[in-house]
C-alpha cells in the first residue's frame, strides 16, 4: 500500500481509501449503489484493513445513516487505527432543518454521525455540497466550533467550486478558525474538470484531494462497451449521474483495455493507476459490493504505469482549456523562466 499526506497535514492516509457508499439498503435511484449487509461490509473492511487501507469514507446521507453505522460495527477495535471521514449538509429527514450547512443542522448531524460510527471524534469532516441558503460564516464557524470541542480532528470540503473554497479559505485565516484541509471531488479520465481551477487552488492552499468516483460510476471497469452500453446491468443502468461524452469514453476504455493486456492487469486497475500518477491527488476511494471487485481494486496498489502510458492517457482525455486559462497559456511570456531554470547562463 502507498501512503501520504493528507494535504500539508500530519495525517498519513493510505492512498487508497475504502468507500462505505455500497452498504445498506435503500429504493429509487440508489437501490443499484446501497447493497452490502453487514456480513458483507464486516467482509470489505477486514479485507481492506488487510491490504494496508487506514482511510475510510462515508456520509451522514447514505442509506439513511446505515452505511454510517454498519462501518463503525465493521471496523469495531480497529476503530483506533484508522482515519474516517464523513460527510454533512445533504438532506437526512423531511423537515425543511434536517439539511444544508447551517449551525443547528451541522452540530446535530456530528452528534448523529459520532453515534452511528460508534466514536468519539470524526478525523476528517466535510461539507458535502454547497448551501446557498447559509451564511458561508455560520457554516465555517460551526465547523471550528466542533473542532475546538475535540469531536473532529480536520475539516475540508466535497463538491465546492474553487471560488468558493477560496473565499472560505480566506474567511478562515481571517478569523482564526480551523482551516480547510482536504476536499472530497469526483475526478477520473472521463472527468477531469478539476484540473482547471480546483488542483491549482488545493496545492496552493494545502487542500489534501481525495478522489471520489474515480471509475465513473463503474464505466471506466471496461464492462460497458459499444456493443454493450449497459454492461450486462451494471450499476449505471439503475444510477448514471456523471456527465460525460460515452463516445470518447469508450475509446478512453479501449486504450486501457490495451494497457491493461501489457501488464496482466484489469482496465479498472489501470484507470486507478493513472490516479495515483497525478501528484495533486492525496487517495482514491475505492468501494465495492463484493470482495472479488474490491481485490481488483486493491490490485492497483502494485501497479506502476509507464511514463509514455501515462502520456499516452494525458494526451486522449486531455480537456479542452477554458477562459482565461487558454488566453494565459497563449500570451505567456517564458523568459524569466527561462532565465531563472537551473543551469541557465
Amino acid at each position: 500500500m502507498q501512503y501520504t499526506r493528507l494535504g500539508d497535514t500530519g495525517l498519513i492516509v493510505s492512498r487508497l481509501a475504502f468507500g462505505a457508499m455500497t452498504f445498506g439498503s435503500g429504493e429509487g435511484a440508489f437501490a443499484s449503489v446501497y447493497k452490502v449487509d453487514q456480513d458483507g461490509a464486516a467482509r470489505l473492511v477486514a479485507q481492506a484493513l488487510d491490504a494496508g487501507i487506514n482511510f475510510f469514507n462515508t456520509a451522514d446521507a447514505y442509506a439513511g445513516g446505515q452505511s454510517e453505522a454498519m462501518l463503525g460495527k465493521a471496523l469495531g477495535s480497529h476503530r483506533q487505527d484508522v482515519a474516517i471521514a464523513t460527510k454533512v449538509g445533504m438532506r437526512t429527514g423531511e423537515a425543511l432543518v434536517h439539511a444544508g450547512l447551517s449551525r443547528r443542522h451541522i452540530l446535530a448531524s456530528a452528534e448523529g454521525s459520532l453515534r452511528r460510527l460508534g466514536t468519539d471524534y470524526i478525523d476528517v469532516y466535510l461539507v458535502h455540497r454547497i448551501d446557498p441558503y447559509t451564511p458561508l460564516e455560520e457554516t465555517l464557524e460551526a465547523l471550528d466550533f466542533l473542532v475546538r470541542q475535540g469531536k473532529v480532528r480536520y475539516v475540508g470540503y466535497s463538491n465546492w467550486p474553487a471560488w468558493l473554497a477560496a473565499k472560505a479559505v480566506g474567511l478562515q485565516r481571517e478569523h482564526g478558525w480551523e482551516r480547510f484541509r482536504a476536499n472530497e471531488m469526483y475526478y477520473s479520465l472521463v472527468g477531469r474538470d478539476l484540473e482547471h481551477e480546483v488542483v491549482p487552488f488545493a496545492l496552493d492552499a494545502g487542500v489534501g484531494i481525495t478522489v471520489w468516483s474515480p471509475l465513473a460510476g463503474g464505466f471506466l471497469s471496461g464492462k460497458y462497451t459499444r456493443e454493450d452500453p449497459e454492461g450486462g446491468g451494471g450499476r449505471l443502468t439503475g444510477f448514471d449521474f456523471l456527465p460525460f461524452d460515452r463516445e470518447r469514453g469508450y475509446a478512453v476504455v479501449d486504450a486501457l483495455r490495451e494497457i491493461a493486456a501489457v501488464h496482466g492487469a484489469t482496465p479498472a486497475q489501470v484507470a486507478l493507476a493513472w490516479l495515483l500518477s497525478r501528484p495533486h491527488v492525496a487517495s482514491i476511494l475505492v468501494g465495492a459490493s463484493r470482495e472479488s471487485q474490491l481485490a481488483d481494486n486493491l490490485g492497483t496498489a502494485d501497479l506502476v504505469l509507464t511514463a509514455e502510458e501515462i502520456r499516452g492517457l494525458d494526451e486522449l482525455t486531455e480537456p479542452l482549456a477554458i477562459y482565461p486559462n487558454w488566453f494565459n497559456a497563449k500570451v505567456y511570456d517564458g523568459a524569466v523562466q527561462d532565465a531563472l531554470r537551473p543551469g541557465h547562463c
